[in-house]
């Protein structure tokens, strides 16, 4: 049942972003775009209205007595935010910073209710306190129970808490109580007023900066992109080092005294998905291959495989999230097989929601991508230092 009701919604998540692009051009479709306008114009005056409220002081921003650093989108996905994360945690915690993420878990499951009762009456935990993800030594939730992005950033990050609640007010006091964190950076924290910021920090996709300019539900837009005069340092991300003047005077329109740093999504190694086994790039050179995805924008990842000069026979693509079956899983490696693939591609956010399978017929990879700055490289340090030395 649970199966089948994921399903009708991946199809209609599906659906509805294809309409929201314009691939669908039908009658309904377009009657469709209508009501999601009308929509979308109600979500920008609650969000908006919400803003007001914070800046009023009628609701309240929270204070915790230690640095709080927000790394965010102005969409909905597809940023490539993740990685950020992990280099920000990695840079503040060389500098000894005791950092914790805070991180709501989009669609991650509850943990059992049997286990959240039997380590209640140990006293292992309070029932009502955070998930924790890592307590900064040990990974201590799976990706279905974390979610996708706490458990890679957990998984990549083993020096650093990672802890998963709705309530990030709640969640950064119990990672300074607990954990003695001193840096709380809050994970996909642009749209999170009730805690308050020390920095903003704001990542804009250089490929779809704006998505078709409208909010939710008639684009991807989470807030006007005049909210990102909030910002106090952006990040230009997925960049091909090619000319991105038009878009820096864009987000100048907006935000005139941001710095703007600009990175790049750089594959570093393949790494087999069941046994952790290592490859460098060069595998891939002349390779044919199947592509599995379940990402926002899967286009990109693609791409990368081919400039590195492996040939896609055959592309599955899925919903973002995508929770993968056994099942799924074999009809990929039969289809792959049939179609004369010597191995399977998938992303790192997509490996750790791959189910354990006994066949080896071709080897299944995932392929480990990191940041690299093509351009503000000091203004990176600069932000590294200010929340380290102030």
């Amino acid at each position: 049942m649970q199966s089948r009701l994921n399903s009708w919604r991946e199809k209609t998540e599906q659906y509805v972003l294809g309409v929201i692009a314009g691939r669908d051009s039908s009658r309904p479709a377009a009657v469709l775009r209508g009501a999601l306008f009308g929509l979308s114009k109600v979500y920008q005056g609650a969000v908006l209205l919400r803003i007001w409220l914070y800046t009023q002081r009628l609701f309240r921003h929270h204070t915790l007595g230690c640095q709080v650093v927000s790394i965010g989108n102005m969409t909905v996905g597809g940023t490539g935010k993740t990685p950020v994360v992990e280099v920000f945690a990695r840079e503040l915690q060389r500098s000894g910073r005791r950092v914790a993420i805070l991180s709501r878990g989009y669609r991650s499951a509850k943990v059992p209710w049997a286990k959240r009762t039997w380590d209640s009456v140990r006293g292992k935990r309070d029932p009502n306190a955070p998930k924790v993800v890592s307590d900064g030594d040990r990974l201590l939730l799976d990706s279905e129970h974390a979610g996708d992005e706490p458990y890679m950033l957990a998984a990549n990050l083993p020096d650093v808490v990672v802890l998963v609640d709705k309530d990030r007010v709640k969640s950064g006091s119990y990672a300074i109580s607990e954990f003695k964190a001193d840096t709380l950076i809050l994970d996909d924290g642009f749209q999170y007023l009730a805690l308050k910021h020390r920095l903003e920090i704001v990542l804009i996709d250089k490929n779809d900066p704006f998505n078709n300019g409208h909010l939710l539900p008639r684009g991807l837009l989470r807030e006007p992109p005049s909210n990102l005069r909030r910002a106090d340092y952006i990040f230009i991300t997925k960049s091909d080092g090619g000319d991105s003047s038009k878009l820096r005077s864009q987000i100048r329109q907006y935000n005139r005294h941001a710095e703007i740093i600009e990175c790049t999504h750089s594959p570093a190694y393949l790494q087999d998905v069941f046994t952790g086994e290592r490859f460098g790039l060069d595998e891939l050179q002349g390779k044919k291959l199947t592509a599995v995805s379940g990402i926002a924008q899967p286009l990109g990842f693609e791409k990368s495989l081919e400039e590195m000069g492996a040939t896609i026979l055959y592309r599955k693509r899925f919903a973002d999230h995508h929770r993968f079956t056994q099942q799924e899983i074999i009809d990929v490696i039969n289809r792959s097989i049939r179609c004369g693939a010597d191995m399977i591609i998938t992303t790192e956010k997509d490996a750790v929601r791959f189910p354990k399978i006994d066949r080896r017929d071709l080897p299944v990879y995932y392929l480990r991508v990191e940041i690299e700055i093509i351009s503000g490289a000091e203004d990176f340090q600069d932000c590294v230092s200010r929340i380290c030395f102030n």
